[in-house]
């Protein structure tokens, strides 16, 4: 009879330890997904900064990093965030602007004239703007913003100028600010997903697309193309976005941790891409690829004659402002 009592007490005693014990321990889990490679910059400093911020808050957040599309491409990746399938994501304004139209307008051709017109736009009240709006519709919360590249295109058919690319079957990204080239050039223009754009290549789906040269690496696309044309004609970038409900979760403390984290890894991916960036033309030539140079006020004054930013739910005045950014250096 002593031995039971004196085995309940310590079942109890252990329970009690445990209950006091167990919210200094407790573990949220959550999800960051994107869509690019294990080897690139934005997934390398995405899990760079789950570990970060898991040291921060004390192991109070595990954050697994899905790369590779590996829950979705960017379109469910985005929608996931509304549904409760991922708690992060990384992913371009393009994809931002099917839910809230004006923040895609950094995706109409030629916007910005070079990386550090780019970045000074991330940090301009013209951003701020365009962020709140976005989250005033959706609740999800911009955290940082990535310098992805310069968009460029690739194709078997080589071309120097706007009117080269009539008839020209062309992979864009599924969201329509990547659409104003193409369709001002009279390209014919598929959709197909991140993922299955090599195979598409490959197989002759399509004879060209368009993306950065470290995507273009990356994503060993000069293996089934012969030409890199170099049309500039995005000056890209990915924003780092929590999900409303997450979000709201956050306490003020953490939050600070989330954002500090969020902008410290951005930085780090904007420094290697832009490193290799400059290396890269070289790198390509050297395997034999052509690289093209056009003349890219003909593309950017066929675009503007025939693409209006209201066909695409923008706004001029945002346009407007955004050129009126000074360049940081």
């Amino acid at each position: 009879m002593i031995r039971l009592r004196r085995g309940l007490l310590a079942a109890f005693a252990a329970c009690a330890l445990a209950a006091a014990a167990g919210p200094a321990f407790a573990q949220t889990k959550l999800k960051w997904a994107h869509v690019y490679e294990p080897a690139e910059p934005f997934h390398t400093a995405s899990v760079w900064a789950a570990g970060e911020i898991a040291r921060r808050t004390d192991g109070r957040y595990q954050i697994d990093v899905y790369p590779s599309s590996q829950l979705g491409k960017e379109s469910d990746i985005n929608q996931g965030l509304a549904l409760g399938t991922v708690d992060m994501i990384i992913s371009g304004s393009s994809f931002a602007g099917k839910a809230y139209p004006p923040i895609g307008v950094t995706y109409y051709p030629y916007t910005f004239r070079d990386a550090n017109h780019l970045l000074a736009y991330a940090k301009s009240d013209v951003f701020a703007d365009l962020a709140k709006g976005y989250e005033d519709k959706t609740g999800n919360h911009i955290v940082a913003v990535t310098y992805y590249g310069v968009r460029q295109a690739t194709s078997n058919k080589p071309f120097k100028s706007c009117a080269e690319m009539k008839g020209l079957k062309i992979r864009v990204p599924d969201a329509p600010a990547y659409l104003a080239t193409p369709k001002a050039c009279g390209a014919n223009i598929s959709p197909i997903a991140f993922a299955e754009v090599y195979l598409a290549l490959q197989n002759g789906t399509v004879d060209a697309q368009e993306n950065p040269l470290t995507t273009i690496e990356a994503k060993k696309f000069y293996e089934v193309q012969k030409n890199i044309i170099l049309t500039g004609h995005i000056v890209d970038h990915l924003n780092t976005v929590i999900s409303a409900g997450l979000w709201k979760k956050l306490s003020p403390e953490d939050r600070k941790i989330f954002v500090e984290v969020a902008q410290e890894a951005a930085a780090r991916a904007t420094a290697e891409v832009a490193r290799r960036e400059k290396e890269l033309l070289d790198i390509f030539k050297q395997k034999g690829i052509n690289v093209i140079e056009v003349d890219t006020t003909e593309f950017r004054d066929t675009v503007m004659k025939n693409i209006t930013f209201e066909s695409f739910g923008y706004r001029k005045a945002d346009w407007d402002r955004i050129q009126a950014i000074k360049s940081s250096m």
